[in-house]
């Protein structure tokens, strides 16, 4: 029996999602719930279950975009608990019977650059994990190639030599030869051995458990672009996955070596070279698919949408005196400090509520409203720009939101963030005042129809009832969509925000 499986739904506004890297190969045995490949969707990656033992047949290759209940791969279930045994030959026969070595077919193997997805028209080397004239076997893993969705593995098609053609860093194109394999039968060519010492014994037991193969000591696609991101060589470090190999948890764990101290730095290593003045060096990195896709759609957004933005300036003393004040009282109680994305998130959530525009989206000839604020916090993640939400805000008290927002940031710096964290927010408040943004135009996190956009706080010469106060002032930018939104709304939802954060007393009391 055949078991189809199918692109699962992985939230409410995702359509579509990118295979990113496969753990199995094409035949491969697979258990029950056990992890065969990773998924990409614009907001997230994801781990795909095995949903039935047997043996693995893919269908959708590395750097392919599928929709939602695509088939994927299929699971031929009538081949579950059928092992693959080879019995060693006994020591008698061994002793007495020389083992039969490969003998060459004459038959030539071209191998040839796979289709890889729709739109790819070429591919790059990125590495050879086998040299020329190598023996390899149907179905190892002898290079691994780079386009420009993804990075997936070259599996040898027959036993035999490696003859390789298209060296690493060639780019070449579907279809165009890659290598050649001298077809053989029978296994690998025995290797002669000299004779050993205890010691060398010993080594040579180590690394027979060891398993070390062409994997032992190689990233995965995924832990390899992760390494590289950091800067870190995979030479130093171990991997944990099958025969050493070096998984994504390894590459996220791994931490960059400190430093040699100066004083051995000069002992032991050669004076590094002195860029000359006026060093043109460029550094290139292929941009990750939850980049490019947040990509696709803020250009989307931008051409979609009518998008203004409105601007206002708020005092930000009041806040600042009340955190002054209570901010240690407050730490105390509820064991998380007081900051001001609260005052905010508070704000909006009220002034949403009685400008329900700015807190409803658009959906086919509808205007769709709601009566609660689920507000999205847009975070930097490593990964990229990363947008939890914050479910029913509204009811939420000051302690209740300051704990939430920390969580959902914590998450979301540690790639840890779910689906259903990242979707169905109705309001988006993003902070570029802790990056130093003195002013800004947010662009709006689709199919919302506005965001919040804070700014870094500065001190500024202020008229108030006939003086000059120096006052610690923040710009405020609203941008919106005008098909929903009229320019009365949007400034006044802007005006009434300002109005609660400069007076925190009304959030208070809820006037």
């Amino acid at each position: 029996m055949s078991l189809e499986i199918k692109v699962p739904a992985v939230g409410e506004s995702i359509t579509e999602v990118t295979i990113a890297q496969w753990f199995k190969q094409e035949g491969d045995q697979v258990e029950m719930d056990e992890i065969i490949c990773e998924l990409e969707s614009d907001k997230a990656t994801f781990e795909l279950n095995a949903e039935a033992a047997g043996t693995l047949h893919i269908v959708a290759q590395e750097g392919d975009t599928l929709e939602i209940d695509e088939l994927i791969c299929t699971i031929d279930t009538d081949s579950a608990g059928t092992a693959k045994e080879e019995t060693a030959p006994s020591e008698a026969t061994s002793s007495s019977e020389p083992a039969k070595g490969p003998e060459s077919t004459g038959e030539i193997k071209d191998m040839i650059v796979p289709t890889v997805g729709e739109s790819i028209t070429e591919v790059t080397i990125s590495s050879w994990l086998k040299a020329d004239g190598d023996f390899v076997e149907l179905d190892e893993i002898i290079a691994e190639v780079d386009s420009d969705k993804a990075t997936f593995e070259l599996p040898a098609e027959a036993n035999g030599i490696l003859r390789i053609v298209a060296q690493e860093d060639d780019t070449i194109e579907i279809g165009a030869l890659i290598c050649k394999i001298e077809v053989m039968t029978g296994g690998a060519p025995a290797k002669e051995s000299a004779p050993v010492s205890a010691s060398s014994e010993t080594s040579a037991a180590s690394t027979a458990s060891g398993n070390e193969t062409y994997a032992t000591g190689h990233a995965s696609p995924a832990a390899a672009k992760i390494l590289a991101e950091k800067g870190i060589d995979t030479s130093t470090i171990k991997g944990t996955g099958k025969d050493g190999r070096i998984t994504k948890e390894d590459a996220e764990k791994a931490q960059m070596s400190t430093p040699k101290p100066a004083a051995a730095a000069k002992q032991e290593d050669a004076p590094a070279p002195v860029a000359a003045p006026g060093s043109r060096n460029e550094r290139r990195e292929r941009m990750t698919s939850l980049r490019k896709t947040v990509s696709k759609r803020l250009v989307s957004v931008k051409n979609e949408t009518a998008m203004l933005t409105t601007f206002n300036e708020v005092n930000m003393k009041p806040i600042m005196d009340i955190r002054k004040q209570y901010k240690e009282k407050f730490k105390e109680k509820y064991e998380v400090g007081l900051g001001f994305m609260s005052f905010f998130t508070k704000a909006v959530t009220m002034a949403a509520q009685e400008w329900p525009a700015v807190n409803a989206r658009i959906e086919g000839n509808e205007i769709v409203y709601n009566d609660f604020v689920d507000v999205s916090i847009a975070v930097s993640a490593p990964k990229g720009l990363m947008v939890p939400v914050i479910r029913n805000a509204e009811s939420m008290s000051f302690d209740q939101v300051e704990k939430e927002i920390i969580r959902l940031a914590t998450k979301a710096r540690d790639g840890k963030l779910t689906i259903d964290e990242m979707t169905g927010g109705t309001f988006t408040v993003t902070n570029g005042g802790i990056f130093g943004s003195m002013l800004s135009t947010p662009i709006i996190n689709a199919p919302q129809s506005a965001i919040l956009g804070m700014h870094n706080i500065v001190e500024r010469p202020m008229a108030v009832n006939g003086e000059v106060q120096i006052l610690p002032i923040m710009y405020v930018a609203l941008s919106y969509d005008h098909r929903i939104v009229d320019g009365r709304e949007s400034v006044s939802f802007l005006v009434r925000v300002k109005e609660l954060l400069e007076d925190p007393t009304r959030l208070l009391l809820g006037i």
